[in-house]
């Protein structure tokens, strides 16, 4: 008789201990995770960045990666999100405008030249803005309505006045930075118009062409600012931070940006930081077109 009542008397011992077990872990605090939307001209640099942040502080990243409009309009449509960290300094204006970024918040992470990318030996010999004009010559570039990059290839060419000669060649728009660089890589086109770190991102499918520094009207950073809706302040502070730290640093050097305004200007002297374009009323999309 004492054995059969034991068992269940151990059987209820033990459903508590599991019990109380399960309780303490559901007590114990779970990391924290930061959602981050980006823009993709930061890609490979971020990808890394985030993985050794969550190593060494135990804090996660989640990237949303496409183009900076994209990105923007996802943090507006999901009222949540603790980082924004566009391709240039364009969409942070927006951001903090619309009142989606806090205001002040905001740093420098690196800096980026836009350039000609090209098959790689250059088949078609592009060496200059006006060769992307020639006959048979296709070019493909980011949607300048809703990608950085593909705002400042629109510029370049208004600046240049090679818009209309230039543009009756781009055969593609497409969504975002690593998109356009995949034009390329893909060998969907000749020529694009896009950051010069994307030939580090592909060196044996993508060359760089530099431009003629009196070609370039502005050059380019890449911002990042805490969001409005951030549960996470400290820890969104902190992955800034660390983007902006000499680890962090290493990291986006790797990849081929530049951390200093310093060495930005060696690719163009008299060049604009930072500020905006607002495309030409009479521009005309091209997102129709595929590759």
């Amino acid at each position: 008789m004492r054995t059969f009542v034991a068992a269940p008397v151990l059987a209820f011992t033990c459903a508590l201990a599991v019990i109380g077990c399960g309780n303490k872990e559901r007590s114990k605090p779970q990391p924290k995770r930061l959602q981050a939307f980006c823009g993709a001209a930061s890609k490979p640099a971020l990808e890394e960045c985030a993985a050794a942040f969550e190593k060494k502080t135990g804090i996660g990243v989640d990237l949303q990666l496409g183009g900076s409009g994209a990105m923007l309009s996802a943090l507006k449509m999901s009222g949540r999100g603790d980082l924004y960290i566009p391709g240039s300094h364009d969409y942070m204006l927006m951001a903090e405008r619309d009142g989606i970024v806090n205001p002040g918040t905001s740093k420098i992470i690196a800096y980026l030249v836009p350039a000609i990318l090209v098959q790689p030996g250059n088949p078609k010999n592009i060496k200059a803005l006006e060769d992307l004009a020639k006959p048979g010559t296709t070019v493909g570039i980011g949607n300048p309505q809703a990608v950085c990059v593909g705002l400042y290839a629109v510029e370049i060419l208004d600046n240049a006045g090679l818009l209309d000669s230039v543009g009756k060649n781009v055969v593609v728009h497409v969504e975002s930075c690593d998109k356009t660089a995949a034009l390329l890589s893909l060998k969907k086109v000749d020529a694009i118009i896009g950051w010069s770190v994307f030939s580090k991102w592909n060196p044996e499918g993508i060359e760089a062409v530099m431009l003629d520094p009196n070609r370039l009207p502005r050059l380019a950073y890449i911002p990042a600012g805490v969001c409005k809706t951030a549960k996470n302040n400290n820890e969104a502070e902190r992955f800034i931070d660390y983007l902006a730290s000499k680890d962090g640093q290493a990291i986006f050097a790797k990849w081929g940006y530049l951390a200093t305004e310093e060495e930005a200007r060696k690719f163009a002297p008299k060049a604009k930081i930072g500020g905006e374009y607002q495309l030409p009323p009479t521009y005309k999309p091209m997102s129709d077109k595929k590759p």
